[in-house]
């Protein structure tokens, strides 16, 4: 079929990996496995955006179902919407990536992301769809054709959810900047914001359709922290093209990244007494220096592979209340069914208004960053290469090395063919160095695995 679940959804080249025959086909198959009377439809600001939307919408239309399109509004809006409402909801949206790309992430209703069977139950189906080419053999959900309609002002029920998060505290008094990567965030942000009586700064709020995430967002935040210095913020808010991830940047530019902004709220849950079981999640991204702090703050750590739904899946699991990932995606189940930038971004600020201390001395007693270095192998079959028994005595060896005073992860992409090698250590060149030499092991089994037998 070309295109697989990834990590977080399908992606790829919009009009060419991810051209309209395949998205109206991934919309029939949808339908088919998550059988529901109506749909929620959204998308972000690339130019591909609506030609793709109206191929989904066309697919689960033609299986029966009622479509409904809310225009552009962020991914964990939608996730809101579909919690709401009881219904499932997609977002064409490719995130993070650049302008070019794109992609479908699905919700289950009630807002959650789908788990790793129903999702091999989409791919099953679309697999059949794209054989076939024709009706569905199964008996439709509605009556022969669904309906299409617009609903254009459902973000003003995701603003105002955002706006109650703080019980009626505000932002009255914090300077902010914030960089919506021309994404879909633009409008609801700054509205956000403003509404809650902060003075905002907006910048990257102008989406023209191709400048989504060019250099600014996440990705990009050097044009934030210079903006935050010049203008004498408190701070910057840094999301990305669809608003379901967030870095800050402090007073003096420095960045302030996920692992870190978790360190935060955990520290400040548990001191409040609000910490569900005295623990938060992570994956295994998160850097050593995140472990260290939380135990001695005595805050228990539950690790999950990457992607947020993985994390999400753990919350939900111990039913526990705090969760996110080093790339920004923080999850509080209390409040959202997935990352959310923007709602991050609130509790951000409204956690350094309460503090009375400044975002990089906050960010600073957190926790200490231990040296990361990652670096990625070509790899066609990385699941392969990371198992094979010369890569993993490797590993050993240099685990043995390091000696409880760094780490090493080797793990096959979720969504490239690439195997990604990252060492934590005390010393950056020591890390540098034991990557370097996890990636020459990678690769001479790379050889091996292609060598004629």
């Amino acid at each position: 079929m070309g295109l697989r679940f990834g990590t977080d959804g399908i992606r790829g080249v919009a009009n060419a990996e991810l051209g309209a025959e395949l998205v109206m086909a991934l919309g029939r198959a949808a339908a088919r496995a998550l059988p529901a009377r109506c749909f929620l439809v959204g998308r972000d600001t690339r130019r591909s955006g609506p030609l793709l939307q109206a191929a989904l919408s066309a697919g689960m239309a033609s299986e029966g179902a009622d479509v409904v399109d809310v225009g552009v509004l962020p991914t964990p809006g939608l996730a809101w919407l579909s919690a709401e409402r009881g219904y499932p909801a997609a977002v064409v949206s490719a995130s993070h990536n650049p302008f070019a790309d794109n992609g479908i992430k699905l919700f289950a209703a009630g807002g959650v992301k789908l788990p790793d069977l129903t999702e091999a139950a989409i791919e099953e189906e679309l697999v059949r769809v794209l054989a076939s080419g024709g009706p569905s053999s199964r008996p439709l959900i509605g009556h022969g054709v669904g309906r299409l309609s617009e609903e254009p002002d459902a973000r003003h029920g995701y603003v105002d959810h955002l706006v109650a998060v703080l019980e009626g505290r505000d932002l009255t008094g914090m300077r902010v900047v914030v960089d919506c990567a021309n994404g879909s965030a633009s409008t609801v942000a700054p509205q956000v914001l403003v509404r809650l009586g902060a003075d905002v700064h907006a910048i990257a709020h102008e989406p023209d359709g191709s400048n989504i995430n060019d250099g600014c967002g996440s990705t990009h935040p050097e044009s934030l922290a210079a903006e935050v210095v010049s203008s004498g913020a408190h701070l910057g808010l840094a999301l990305d093209g669809d608003a379901d991830r967030l870095l800050a940047v402090d007073h003096t530019g420095a960045l302030t990244t996920g692992d870190e902004l978790v360190s935060l709220f955990a520290t400040d849950l548990a001191g409040r007494g609000k910490l569900a079981g005295n623990t938060v999640v992570v994956t295994v991204m998160t850097n050593l220096g995140f472990r260290l702090a939380m135990a001695e703050r005595g805050i228990t750590v539950r690790e999950t592979q990457v992607g947020d739904r993985y994390v999400l899946e753990a919350l939900n699991a111990e039913g526990l209340s705090l969760g996110g990932e080093q790339s920004g995606h923080i999850v509080f189940p209390e409040l959202a069914t997935t990352g959310d930038g923007v709602l991050t971004g609130v509790l951000l600020l409204d956690l350094v208004k309460r503090s009375g201390a400044p975002l990089a001395e906050l960010a600073h007693d957190s926790m200490q960053r231990l040296p990361q270095v990652l670096l990625n192998v070509v790899a066609p079959q990385p699941d392969q290469t990371v198992a094979a028994p010369a890569v993993q005595a490797e590993v050993a060896a240099v685990e043995k090395e390091l000696a409880g005073r760094g780490r090493v992860l080797l793990r096959a992409s979720g969504t490239e063919p690439l195997v990604r090698v990252m060492v934590e250590a005390e010393d950056e060149e020591a890390a540098h160095a034991a990557a370097q030499r996890l990636c020459v092991v990678v690769e001479q089994a790379l050889v091996r695995s292609s060598a004629p037998e």
